[in-house]
């Protein structure tokens, strides 16, 4: 009687979307997964990202959408070629999560909760036969190539016929993305790039007043002006807030990529910001020209451009008490306001990271080169976003290549 052939194992460490992806890909497919994540539960940063209202995908229609992920929009417009933004959507009516599309193009579910799609998740993999192994550290091989993990009960050893890595890059240490498998990784030979700070904040370094009276107030609407990786003129309206430290919020980090790198270049850059994107400079000129009355100049600005508040306090920090009577001179600063930025924000503060596994060094499966059997998939891979879905897309995008990739790999040794 012949004996039955063990079967093929898929271990899978990482448990964010595009690791759970990868092992629903794998077990779909009749492999035995089998799932480590180094935290007490699987999806925790998922969790955090639907706190105010989970926003999975956007509605931007490609080759668009593709663009948001800039030097990396052909490599990452492949992996959406086979898990979109429509597929996401109709991934998560799967699990009765219907969605809807924001005023600002952002898709949420109804009732805009993480919780419920990530249980429905876990549920259905459980009953699909991967096995969950829950603080689980990775630890990087033993020299025989075994997996060696971290656990409560010490050190433990799992073998696997092939492995997705999608263990986060370098934010959000607390809730395991802390970018320690980097060199576990280097030591392999594998070529990572630098992990850096994405969709963050940056320092400016404000006056002691300005950082006590006014931390955490929001700057809207405002529109930043900027100049690209390519040196052109840029201009997108939004709203961001001050904080003790320099400026944070959602417009701040949609063109944070070009702030930081032009930072790294430069040793630091300047932001620009219109305060007041309703009116022309000529018109705004025109209004501040109107005699005062004897009115201070607090409220003829109140009156007459609608400046108060942090707005204000702005035009304070960066004019003398001599130029701010030179209404001419006002009128520029407020439709350009100077901010130099001095410094991205430490990463463990920032939303997503940059860097990581170079794409070069996989090939089209996300299976390194290097280390046949080995996949690598998520936000550890050397590609970044902005927020508004486009990050989560791409995660989902990958792990589900990544798992496909593996799966093919295994059958081809099976």
């Amino acid at each position: 009687m012949r004996d039955t052939p063990a079967p093929l194992r898929l271990a899978v460490i990482g448990g964010g979307p595009a690791g759970l992806m990868a092992a629903e890909v794998a077990s779909a497919a009749g492999i035995e997964v089998h799932l480590f994540e180094a935290k007490g539960s699987v999806g925790r940063k998922f969790l955090i990202a639907g706190k105010g209202g989970l926003n999975l995908t956007h509605s931007e229609a490609r080759p668009g959408f593709d663009a948001r992920y800039r030097e990396r929009a052909l490599d990452v417009g492949a992996w959406l070629d086979d898990f979109d933004a429509d597929a996401l959507r109709a991934w998560a009516r799967d699990f009765g999560v219907e969605t809807y599309v924001g005023s600002s193009g952002r898709v949420f579910p109804i009732d805009r909760k993480a919780a419920p799609l990530l249980r429905g998740w876990v549920r259905r993999l459980r009953e699909g036969g991967v096995l969950f192994h829950v603080q689980h550290r990775w630890l990087g091989w033993d020299d025989r190539g075994a997996l060696r993990f971290s656990t409560p009960d010490g050190e433990v050893r799992f073998d696997a016929d092939a492995l997705v890595l999608a263990m986060g890059g370098g934010s959000w240490p607390q809730l395991g993305s802390d970018g320690a498998w980097v060199p576990a990784l280097a030591a392999r030979g594998i070529d990572v790039a630098p992990l850096k700070p994405a969709n963050c904040g940056f320092d400016i370094g404000w006056s002691a007043f300005l950082a006590k009276r006014h931390a955490g107030a929001p700057l809207k609407p405002v529109v930043a002006h900027w100049r690209d990786a390519a040196g052109r003129e840029r201009a997108l309206q939004g709203e961001c807030v001050l904080t003790e430290n320099g400026i944070e919020g959602s417009l701040v980090y949609a063109i944070a990529a070009d702030l930081r790198d032009a930072i790294e270049r430069d040793g630091d850059t300047v932001l620009h910001l219109d305060l007041v994107p309703g009116r022309d400079l000529q018109r705004l000129q025109q209004d501040l020209a109107k005699p005062r009355n004897g009115r201070s100049l607090g409220e003829h600005l109140r009156r007459q451009a609608g400046i108060d508040g942090v707005k204000s306090a702005l035009l304070h920090e960066v004019l003398d008490k001599p130029a701010l009577q030179d209404m001419t001179r006002v009128a520029s600063i407020l439709k350009r306001l100077p901010l130099r930025l001095l410094r991205a924000r430490p990463m463990d503060e920032a939303i997503s990271t940059a860097g990581g596994v170079r794409l070069a060094a996989l090939d089209e499966g996300l299976m390194l080169r290097g280390l046949p059997g080995v996949f690598c998939a998520g936000e550890m891979l050397d590609w970044e976003a902005p927020t508004g879905g486009y990050l989560l897309t791409a995660c989902f995008a990958s792990g589900l290549r990544a798992g496909r990739g593996a799966v093919e790999w295994l059958r081809t040794r099976g």
